[in-house]
């Protein structure tokens, strides 16, 4: 180990074995492989009687004097019982990825096959030291002794607030999981989708602005968003921050980007992004632009989920409803079914949805409405006799499930890898069953308040799977309703216009009165 690297880093431009000086560092960002430990030996298990006597931090050395190598190995104990360890070359500044962690009978062995290199070790009585040897190809075995310590030995590099020169690549990973179908509503027209970005380097990154145009030549800026702005669209994934745009090495945020555009012909074929970050503390910004994300323009047009007005597209397509940032992990993988949902509740007049006993759910406005086929399809996944709630913030008959999320409820396929989903149905009111076929405006069950609900609602959603959240959640068009007014949120001030205007190839927003008109 000792000669190898000599070789490799202090004598600099020759390379050993195939490991040159820019190979070797960039071990420092490599993921640390997961390696197991066996049980201890009796006699080890007398020494050290507790089962993570192996976990902590290492301190050892290589040569002596100026050529020196200080080492730190960090042996973790995970959960399932097994270790991980990682190998420091502190003067040298890499981290090398340590593999096949074993003990048996009081000695512990480990690889380095990066470098390929052995170690062989035994733990003495007092647990708090391992004297043992390396070996490694092309170099004499050496003696090396570790000592557990409680001190952090940090090489140099570590140390850094920031790069000293300008970086040749900015340290981050962006992903677009699903790329965005243009809708139209309100008059206008919107790309919604989601940028995850993960810091993958050793200083922290402050995303100071995103700037949005098309992909072609010459193509003209979309939208641009300033680091305030980012403030309300960032949501750092696994932990909370005071700054949400600033990332720690290793963080993940998703960013919830709404663009809108006056013309249909103002939509791209295709975006590109563009990240103004800060690495740490080096003084300058700098640009990332991402690969181009390729735009649709043909999103699904269906019929009306109910019928009549005074219906409230409550938590409806906005960048700030519940439902568009609710990203669920489902089977190993977060997706977004609920992107456009809509909570399809009634109001009377006065904008209230119920009028009497508020835990009656009789005496809502939506309740006993029947949900209506939006399209021609066939019925993929039913669920029915979940009881119904009473009214309440904290009223539910049964717990919630993933299974049961929805209430009963139905999805259909209507082609296209296009799901309609319907939730919250009252319990025995389904008129269709697994398999069936539906058409158009055929009545497929009664809106109730079951499973994850606070009030009798039409829970309306389409995604590109029959899983009611296991899916990516996709924008679609009404063949046509009326926009009866506006409402600022579930029982509270409502503006209804003494005319209603017909929309046509759109979708509501959220808080908009609309009255459906059913057509076969």
């Amino acid at each position: 180990m000792y000669g190898y690297f000599l070789c490799c880093i202090r004598r600099a431009g020759n390379s050993c074995g195939g490991f040159s000086r820019s190979s070797l560092k960039s071990l420092a960002a490599a993921v640390i492989a997961a390696c197991s430990l066996g049980c201890l030996s009796p006699a080890a298990i007398a020494a050290n009687p507790e089962p993570t006597a192996f976990a902590g931090a290492w301190v050892g050395a290589l040569g002596a004097g100026a050529s020196q190598l200080r080492l730190i190995l960090t042996i973790t104990h995970l959960t399932s019982g097994e270790y991980t360890a990682a190998l420091n070359s502190v003067d040298q500044g890499a981290v090398l990825p340590v593999e096949a962690v074993t003990s048996k009978d009081g000695t512990v062995s480990f690889e380095v096959r990066s470098v390929g290199g052995l170690y062989q070790g035994k733990l003495d009585d007092s647990g708090t030291g391992i004297t043992g040897i390396w070996k490694q190809t092309g170099v004499a075995p050496q003696e090396l002794t570790f000592k557990r310590t409680s001190t952090q030995v940090t090489a140099a590099p570590a140390t850094a607030s920031g790069p000293t020169e300008k970086p040749f690549t900015i340290p981050l990973d962006t992903l677009v999981p699903i790329a965005p179908t243009a809708f139209a509503a309100d008059g206008q027209f919107h790309l919604v989708y989601e940028l995850h970005v993960t810091n993958m380097g050793s200083w922290s990154c402050a995303l100071l602005g995103l700037e949005v145009t098309g992909a072609g030549v010459g193509s003209h800026s979309l939208a641009s968003f300033s680091q305030a702005n980012l403030e309300g669209m960032i949501l750092q994934l696994g932990t909370k921050s005071a700054e949400k745009s600033r990332l720690a090495p290793g963080a993940s945020a998703v960013v919830y980007v709404w663009i809108t555009v006056a013309r249909r012909e103002d939509l791209p074929a295709a975006l590109r992004q563009r990240l103004s970050v800060k690495l740490g503390d080096y003084p300058e910004a700098l640009d990332l632009q991402t690969y181009p994300v390729p735009v649709r323009t043909d999103p699904i047009v269906i019929g009306s989920p109910l019928k009549g007005g005074h219906w409230v597209a409550a938590n409806g397509p906005s960048n700030t409803s519940g439902h568009r940032r609710a990203l669920i992990p489902v089977q190993g993988r977060a997706m977004i079914s609920q992107r456009f949902a809509i909570d399809w509740v009634r109001i009377y007049d006065d904008g209230k949805t119920y009028h009497g006993d508020p835990l009656d759910n009789k005496n809502y406005y939506a309740f006993g409405a029947e949900a209506l086929a939006v399209a021609d399809g066939v019925v993929t996944e039913t669920l029915d006799g979940v009881p119904l709630n009473v009214p309440g913030e904290h009223s539910r008959a049964v717990p919630i499930t993933l299974e049961n999320i929805g209430g009963n409820h139905i999805v259909l396929d209507i082609g296209g890898g296009h799901y309609a989903f319907y939730a919250h149905l009252q319990p025995g009111s389904l008129r269709v069953k697994l398999g069936d076929r539906v058409r158009r405006g055929q009545v497929l069950g009664l809106v109730g308040n079951t499973g994850n609900s606070t009030e009798p609602h039409l829970h309306f959603h389409i995604s590109n799977a029959t899983a009611p959240l296991a899916a990516e959640g996709l924008p679609y068009a009404f063949k046509s309703f009326e926009l009866q007014g506006q409402a600022s949120g579930i029982n509270a001030a409502v503006d209804l216009k003494e005319k209603s205007t017909t929309q046509a190839l759109a979708l509501p927003s959220e808080g908009e009165v609309v009255k459906f008109v059913v057509t076969r």
